[in-house]
């Protein structure tokens, strides 16, 4: 018999273990087999342009952006901005409207009816008509514009209305939203109105005539509710001041409002 001591009975082992890894590696009990043509191709199936920046089938949204009240020395009253959309990511019918309502009567609303066109991943271009609502005659026009996600994420939207005795109208929104926690948002907005013509019957005249800014600080309960206070600024200039002035109206108005905001 042949004495061995401990170390080397332990080396014999190690190297039997070894061996039995590296031929583990080197020969797999069921080999990977090469992926064909047919798999690739079902891996990596071929896109259209589109396809490959917008989903199919068709959805809808409504959101009520602003719905608010307020009350101060120059009366109560209550105000909406909504829009909403029906289609697919690339062509889709939009409807906006807004308006308000103070002293227990409608004022001034608009309605617009507009079908919008994906020109970019951020942008569209929407055309269709106005209608404008309230104390005055209707007045229905032709809209064209664009809408969209600007850099910085500012949702802007300019849109100019043909038509009536303003002959045409450039409308311009644009509105932020500076996440302050993961529910608290700080909304500001801003809107100016240019025409081309004097409009009495609305009391709009020719040049910029309305300005309007708001912030708002809405709290988001859930992703879809929120309650919100905020103040808001507006003011006429220029022809349109002088058509307000005439009628024993103000050119200028602040007010706090309180509401909610929700989309489904």
């Amino acid at each position: 018999m042949t004495a061995t001591s401990p170390d080397a009975d332990m080396h014999a082992g190690h190297g039997d273990h070894a061996g039995h890894d590296a031929a583990a590696m080197q020969a797999p009990r069921e080999p990977i087999a090469a992926p064909t043509a047919a798999d690739l191709a079902a891996a990596f199936p071929t896109l259209a342009p589109h396809a490959m920046q917008h989903a199919p089938g068709i959805n809808s949204l409504v959101l009520f952006d602003h719905l608010e009240a307020w009350d101060n020395a120059r009366g109560s009253g209550q105000s909406w901005a909504a829009k909403g959309w029906v289609g697919s990511d690339i062509d889709r019918l939009w409807l906006r409207s807004e308006g308000q309502r103070s002293q227990g009567r409608l004022g001034e609303w608009s309605l617009d009816a507009l079908y919008g066109h994906s020109i970019s991943p951020w942008w569209d271009l929407v055309g269709g008509v106005r209608h404008d609502g309230g104390n005055a005659p209707g007045l229905t026009r032709a809209a064209i514009g664009v809408q969209g996600l600007a850099p910085y994420k500012f949702e802007f939207a300019a849109t100019a209305y043909l038509g009536g005795p303003r002959r045409a109208e450039l409308a311009v929104e644009a509105e932020y939203s500076l996440l302050l926690t993961n529910r608290l948002i700080l909304q500001p907005s801003l809107e100016a109105s240019v025409a081309a013509d004097d409009d009495p019957r609305r009391g709009v005249g020719s040049g910029l005539g309305h300005v309007g800014a708001g912030l708002r600080l809405r709290y988001e309960i859930t992703r879809r509710f929120a309650p919100y206070v905020g103040f808001v600024h507006e003011r006429r200039f220029g022809r349109s001041a002088d058509l307000h002035r005439d009628a024993g109206e103000a050119t200028r108005e602040s007010r706090w409002v309180a509401g909610v905001r929700f989309w489904f």
